[in-house]
């Protein structure tokens, strides 16, 4: 049989053991080459805040953690703007809009549990309810009785979900910027996400980042994936590594899926500005058009060129909306407190 060329089984085994022992070496030194090139181990979170806690920056302790928060603008307005930012981003999202709206509003902004150089939570527990009490315990270590609470994406379910909880009147007015909400089929999801959700990459992702997967999802958000800037990109990669922020964002991912909720959004009854991007492909505009519906006397204001954060894409564009939102809310508060009403 040999002397024909036929191997026998015992050859056949001993070649398909060295071919898999080969494979098995070869995806070592992949392993090794991938670890070597973009190892990325956690930074704790004073490497950070040089470049990204300078003035107004502040922290403050809530719920065991130290939140970075910013503070700005007219500390005598009754009913400050609370800014709340989406999964992975930072407080810096909301920096365009702080600048036209702190000339004449209070602005408070915070990176949210999880996220952004506040970190992860000592319990681990993300669920929808625990971001809930943690708005309304910053609302109390801020001094905030009343405010209009904004929020971008899953910042947006936090507050919509906040002004049915909180104590009534505590939310006066919302604006809900690509918030989430309902139950989404996206159109395209940041590499990004999409790895943070798969149990065996995600731990890979603990001690790799590449820089281009975060680049990556950016331009996925973004409708114009031009106005990424190298700054951004920095800004998010960074901050994901303060440590304890990859392995938070699995288990919000995880503990606080999106729609699980959307049957309370009809409940709501403050006031309500929508902003969409047109060009979400994350969350798509007709999630907008159902916050539309469901809550009464809401007001939907799209924007075609933009992505799923289009305040932070041009805030220049879209904080006009909000400016007009607050003249209206104004403009209804004098005329409902005038003797003559």
């Amino acid at each position: 049989m040999l002397a024909l060329g036929i191997p026998t089984p015992k050859s056949t085994m001993k070649r398909l053991l060295q071919a898999s022992l080969a494979i098995a070496l070869l995806l070592v030194l992949l392993g090794t080459g991938f670890l070597a090139i973009y190892w990325a181990p956690d930074r704790p979170v004073r490497s950070l805040t040089a470049r990204w806690a300078p003035a107004p920056s502040a922290f403050v302790e809530v719920a065991g953690m130290r939140v970075h928060v910013r503070d700005e603008g007219n500390r005598e307005d009754p009913t400050p703007l609370v800014l709340l930012h989406g999964t992975s981003a930072s407080l810096h999202t909301w920096d365009g809009w702080t600048m036209a709206l702190a000339a004449d509003r209070r602005v408070i902004r915070f990176d949210l549990p999880g996220f952004g150089l506040t970190g992860p939570r000592p319990d681990g527990d993300y669920r929808i309810e625990r971001y809930v009490e943690f708005v309304g315990a910053m609302l109390d270590a801020m001094g905030v009785r009343h405010c209009v609470l904004v929020g971008n994406s899953f910042g947006g379910w936090v507050a919509w979900e906040s002004a049915l909880a909180l104590t009534p009147g505590r939310v006066e007015a919302l604006v809900l910027v690509d918030a989430s909400g309902y139950p989404v089929e996206p159109q395209s999801v940041p590499i990004a996400f999409r790895i943070a959700a798969l149990p065996l990459l995600n731990g890979a992702m603990k001690h790799t980042l590449p820089r281009s997967v975060v680049e990556s999802s950016l331009r996925n958000t973004y409708g114009d994936p031009s106005r990424v800037s190298p700054e951004v990109v920095d800004r998010y990669y960074e901050l994901s590594l303060r440590a304890g922020n990859r392995g938070a964002l699995s288990q919000r991912l995880a503990q606080a899926p999106a729609g699980i909720h959307a049957g309370r959004i009809p409940d709501i009854r403050v006031p309500t500005l929508i902003l969409w991007g047109g060009r979400d492909r994350l969350i798509p505009s007709d999630s907008a058009l159902r916050f539309q519906r469901d809550i009464e006397g809401s007001r939907l204001v799209e924007f075609p060129a933009l992505g799923h954060v289009p305040h932070e894409e041009d805030p220049e564009a879209t904080v006009i909306a909000v400016q007009e939102f607050l003249r209206r809310l104004e403009a209804t508060a004098e005329i409902r407190e005038s003797p003559e009403a």
